[in-house]
């Protein structure tokens, strides 16, 4: 670089102890303090009543109050009151930084006339530059290219549109004292010139206290290109090179480059040449920037404005050139020279320009909701660093709050790098570093800007955000911690609805986890035998063994049983490596469908499929086993045979081996496309039939051996690989088993898989029974989960059947080990063990499935009936009489339970039912099961009972209509704003109100299945720790430090310490009730209620009730972050009622107007 040898002609300037008083607020603010601060200055900061807690008055040496009753920007433009206080404090200089009173003449005049040094250029040349119409004159004067458009400012409509047509369209309007995209608007047709110049004008008044505008020629494909200027009182001017401001939005900059990318050389040293021109034909004293358009198609040039004052950009140029523009500003208006012996700044040839840098400015803007401003308390911010990376930050830091009154702008980021790519990656990890949490922010839109091929290329101009709707697809930010968090709070102050008030009376203790070596891979087991024969040949290798086989129910039925379907994937997940390692002899794990499908998302919050993948992980060589229930699926009504067939490939393409298929009546034709279906894929059928009743009584002849072993060859026939007997409630006494087993076995070289409960207390004898008489495999429970509702005891059958031929090779001491785990784990549950601790000869009164019997004994005790649960049981059993001695399983044992609870709570007797009058409101399950929806049970359904229940009203046919798939992919898209994958569809097809509540509650708290059970269901205590591990190798130690007061609107502040540093969450206590008013919300769903498009203040009301209006009349204009929105008429009509007055703070959403057509 060449030298400027200092000057020996002048005194060296100092400028140590002198006060340099800001007239602005946040990062410029601060920005400036730094630069003074290197000076040795004293520094004082002028703040906004409203904006007290503003970060920059604390970067100043002092600090005062200006404007008082003005208003949040009002205070900033007091130029009397801010005059007087320098005045008062000694000040020597005042710098206005950008906006606000940085380019008005009548501030930098005040400043001269008290004997103030103003830091910027002098008032006349802010009257001729920051006038736009003047600049122009005087471009054109001195021979640069300029736009088509007004030489003076237009302030009457008349004259606008006369200039208007003499133009052409597309114009644009700017506002012709002030910049940074206020007053600014595209007319694009002659039709929209009124109304858009009246909005240009009332903004341009808000934010530069003058609403005179311009009009030039509107150049759709431009790049923005300024100069950076820099002159002295002494005739020295220097151009610090370009930059490219062509990203923009709303004609407000979002990202500036420097050097311009793809810019030719001649072009660019053209521009800087002009700029030069421009700046010495005024005398310019200070930083400023000469700006110009570039038609990229047309490769022509035009200047188009000049801001005398620093920008927000000025960073990148800063970064190139070494060189301290506001440092520089400061010495400038103290009198020193550019290459004088303070700023010793190169010759016009030397200036350096190393390298590329970039900018981004991270605004509280939600792009994903049109850039909506939004505002609240920063709960989390953690800014990036490292080498070439430079924050320049106003509100950035936790704890602080954003208001709706200033710019929405966070902090500036500013990377740099040898090449441009370079500053680009830098740049997107820098923005993917940062953590900001609490208030919405524009990065996840800035990723995409840094990462986009066009803007990567250099060819982005200023139209490219409009263009570009790829810019607007966003990754969900998930958030986690703050979202965990979130439900933490509520579930410690308000508790979780699913615990019904219960809360421990003491800590928890974790569960004792089994040992095992994750060094070691699983051993091979029955997975890889189904995967290397296949279905058909693992069903023969299966018949082969000569050890006992079993099925773990623990993951599914089990827990079903017990505990009203409540255990969560978290607990499953912390003992399957130890199941994978320690038990691979195990035949299957049931672990998935039946109840446990909806129950995942209805109560656990917890997405079915994660579970289903999450455990084939974990656990990759024992088959995984499934209860499908027929044309039900895992549902409680028939779905048609497209969506029974989808869900079954997507289930085996997720990880599931065995489909246990059967149907809640028996009735053969509801489990044929769901066979089929499983056939196609790789999996095992199971052909499964439901057993009631007892074939070893006489006098109950429905369901007799005959009627089982037909079944069976029917679904031998149906193409069944396995053939499973499935005694729901648990009536296959010892004998029984025997008894049938030997038939099947007589008639079918199928395997035999019987599952049975335990609930009389003596099934385990049916099950060493079923197994010397054929079974190939059963069904049970590892011991501390068994018994009662559930399977018989897995322990005690392998310990039975040591030392005989049908040893199942299981380790004792490993399942006693697994049982000491989940008794504790049991204990998590204690709302939902509500099983009887023995077993009971009653089942074989009431006949009900241990699932149903947990589920329908919880749903009495919600309403107040668990003293009466024996009456209960025996209106149940009376009610299957009633219905003919059906099977039941579900769903019908749900419709028989529904029905029993309808009757009970009536005092109706079951037998009763065939005199009721029309009309009687049954419950619509039986209405349903009676119209055919679940089938037809052996014998039909009596027939006065239907006549009763189903009156005039037609049989429905049991088979579902055949659905689009693709028609229900393009509606569920619609209400999630993406296209759903396989997981979310077949769950809305399944269940469509529990889906769409599961995927709300999991935008609103992610995904609470990584948390511990106890805090899942009952909150932490102050002092208590937990580790949650949200993904491999990334763990969140949360900590309840305390749980604040209540305010006077019903919240709590909740003091977290997330991973030892301090967090905070506010909870409405919802067992206080508050008065704080509360705006009604507008119903999207109808056109004539019109909502508040973002969060804002109302400024400005156009009509009154009753006024008639036209489609697209204004109605009223709000105001946030200082940029004004406009309310229009949607239809013809007129004002029904107004919601609002002008100076109401609204959020976004709130009912604004309602009109009547």
């Amino acid at each position: 670089m060449a030298k400027v040898s200092p000057s020996t002609d002048h005194p060296f300037l100092d400028v140590t102890g002198k006060t340099l008083l800001v007239a602005n607020r946040s990062e410029i603010a601060i920005r400036v303090f730094r630069a003074a601060n290197e000076l040795h200055m004293r520094t004082i900061a002028v703040y906004a009543e409203e904006d007290r807690f503003s970060i920059h008055r604390f970067k100043a040496d002092q600090a005062y109050v200006v404007g008082r009753g003005k208003g949040p920007v009002g205070a900033y433009l007091d130029i009397q009151s801010i005059i007087g206080l320098a005045l008062d404090r000694g000040v020597d200089m005042i710098h206005p930084g950008y906006g606000f009173l940085a380019e008005n003449a009548h501030f930098a005049r005040a400043c001269q006339d008290a004997g103030l040094t103003f830091v910027g250029p002098r008032p006349e040349l802010l009257e001729m530059m920051g006038d736009k119409t003047a600049a122009r004159a005087l471009a054109i004067k001195l021979g640069v290219p300029v736009l088509p458009g007004t030489e003076e400012a237009v302030d009457n409509r008349a004259e606008a549109i006369k200039v208007a047509k003499k133009i052409g369209f597309p114009l644009i309007i700017k506002a012709a004292f002030g910049g940074g995209g206020r007053g600014m608007r595209v007319v694009r047709k002659e039709g929209d010139l009124v109304a858009l110049l009246d909005e240009a004008r009332s903004e341009a008044g808000r934010a530069f206290g003058n609403p005179a505008v311009f009009l030039e020629k509107y150049v759709p494909r431009a790049k923005h290109i300024e100069v950076q200027i820099l002159g002295d009182a002494h005739g020295s001017v220097l151009h610090l090179h370009e930059r490219d401001c062509s990203v923009q939005r709303r004609h407000q900059k979002v990202v500036e480059v420097a050097p311009s990318i793809n810019l030719p050389d001649e072009v660019r040293a053209d521009l800087c040449d002009a700029a030069v021109k421009i700046a010495r034909g005024i005398g310019y004293n200070n930083a400023g920037t000469v700006e110009f358009l570039y038609d990229y198609d047309r490769h022509e040039w035009f200047f188009i404005e000049m801001n005398p004052r620093i920008q927000v950009e000025h960073t990148v140029t800063e970064q190139i050139t070494g060189i301290d523009l506001v440092r520089s500003q400061i010495l400038v208006a103290a009198g020193a020279r550019l290459h004088g012996p303070e700023l010793a700044l190169p010759a016009q040839e030397a200036v350096p320009r190393n390298g590329f840098a970039v900018q981004c400015r991270v605004t509280t803007e939600d792009p994903a909701n049109g850039f909506t401003p939004n505002y609240g308390k920063i709960v989390t911010y953690r800014s990036a660093a490292g080498f070439g990376v430079r924050l320049d930050s106003g509100m950035g830091t936790t704890g602080s709050t954003i208001t709706p009154f200033y710019d929405s702008l966070l902090v500036k980021i500013t990377t740099s790098g040898q090449t441009f790519p370079v500053a680009l990656d830098r740049m997107h990890r820098a923005l993917r570093e940062f953590r900001i949490r609490g208030v919405k922010t524009n990065m996840p839109f800035l990723e995409n800007v840094v990462t986009n091929p066009v803007f990567r290329s250099g060819d982005a101009t200023t139209t490219f955000i409009d263009k570009t709707p790829a810019l607007f697809e966003f990754k969900p930010r998930r958030d986690r911690a703050s979202k965990l968090m979130q439900f933490l709070a509520d579930v410690s102050i308000n508790g979780n609805a699913e615990a019904k008030g219960y809360r421990p009376p003491s800590r928890l203790a974790p569960a004792p986890l089994p040992g095992v070596d994750l060094r070691v891979d699983p051993p091979a087991g029955s997975r890889q035998q189904l995967l290397k024969l296949g279905p058909e040949k693992f069903a023969e290798w299966t018949r082969k063994q000569k050890r006992a086989l079993f099925t773990d129910t623990t993951f599914r039925d089990a827990h079903q049983s017990l505990l009203a379907t409540r255990v969560r994937t978290h607990d499953m997940l912390l003992v399957a490596d130890a199941v994978a390692r320690r038990t691979p002899e195990l035949f299957s794990l049931e672990m998935w469908g039946g109840a446990t499908f909806d129950a995942a998302m209805r109560f656990l919050r917890e997405d079915p499929w994660e579970r289903l993948r999450a455990l084939r992980k974990k656990v990759p060589n024992i088959c995984f086993q499934m209860l499908f229930r027929g044309s039900n699926a895992v549902g409680y009504s028939n779905y048609p045979p497209n969506v029974v067939a989808g869900f079954v490939r997507h289930a085996a393409e997720s990880g599931m081996d065995i489909f246990r298929i059967f149907d809640s009546l028996n009735d053969l034709s509801n489990m044929r496309a769901a066979m089929e279906a499983v056939r196609e894929t790789n999996a095992v059928c199971e052909g499964t039939i439901c057993y009631t009743g007892d074939i070893v009584d006489p006098r109950r002849t429905k369901y007799s051996l005959k009627y089982y072993v037909k079944l069976a060859k029917e679904l031998e026939k149906m193409g069944a690989h396995f053939m499973a007997i499935k005694d729901m409630a648990g009536l296959c006494r010892p004998f029984a088993a025997r008894a049938l087993l030997k038939a099947l076995r007589a008639e079918t070289d199928l395997p035999l898989h019987f599952h049975t409960h335990d609930t009389s207390g003596v099934n385990a004898a049916s099950v060493l029974a079923a197994i010397e008489s054929g079974a190939d495999v059963v069904d049970s429970a590892i011991s501390s989960m068994s018994g009662s509702t559930s399977q018989p005891n897995l322990n005690s059958l392998v310990a039975a059947l040591q030392h005989a031929p049908q040893d199942s090779g299981l380790d004792l001491d490993t399942l006693n080990e697994f049982a000491d785990y989940w008794e504790r784990v049991r204990t998590f549950y204690a709302p939902f063990d509500t099983a009887p601790r023995t077993g009971s000869a009653e089942v074989y009164l009431h006949e009900m499935p241990g699932g149903q019997f947990t589920n329908l004994k919880e749903q009495a005790a919600s309403m107040g009936l668990a003293h009466r649960w024996p009456e209960i049981a025996r209106c149940y059993a009376e009610v299957n009489q009633l219905f003919g001695d059906i099977v039941k399983v579900t769903p019908s044992s749900k419709v028989v339970g529904d029905m029993a609870l309808f009757l009970f709570t009536r005092g109706i007797k079951p037998a009763d039912v065939p005199n009721l009058p029309p009309g009687t409101p049954f419950p619509e399950s039986v209405k349903d099961m009676l119209a055919g929806g679940l089938g037809e049970p052996i014998g039909g359904w009596p027939k006065d009972v239907v006549k009763a229940v189903l009156g005039k009203a037609k049989a429905k046919p049991a088979r579902a209509a055949k659905v689009s798939l693709p028609a229900v992919r393009k509606e569920l898209a619609a209400k999630l704003k993406h296209a759903p994958d396989e997981d979310e569809l077949y769950s809305h097809l399944m269940y469509p109100d529990v889906f769409a509540a599961f995927n709300k509650f999991a935008r609103e708290f992610g995904d609470v299945s990584v948390l511990p059970t106890p805090a899942f269901f009952y909150g932490l205590k102050p002092g208590e720790e937990i580790a949650v591990e949200i993904e491999q190798g990334k763990t969140l130690f949360i900590k309840l430090v305390n749980l604040g007061p209540v305010d006077k609107d019903g919240h709590r502040i909740v003091f977290f310490e997330l991973n030892g540093m301090p967090r905070e969450v506010t909870i409405t206590d919802k067992s206080l009730q508050t008065t704080k008013k509360v705006r009604r919300k507008a119903d999207a769903a109808k056109p004539l209620e019109i909502g508040a498009p973002i969060p804002g203040m109302i400024t400005n009301l156009d009509h009154g009730t009753g006024a008639k209006l036209a489609k697209g009349d204004k109605i009223l204009t709000m105001e946030a972050m200082k940029m004004q929105t406009t309310i229009y008429a949607p239809c013809d009509g007129a004002i029904d009622e107004l919601f609002v007055a002008s100076g109401d703070a609204v959020d976004a959403g709130d009912l604004l107007v309602k009109m009547r057509a």
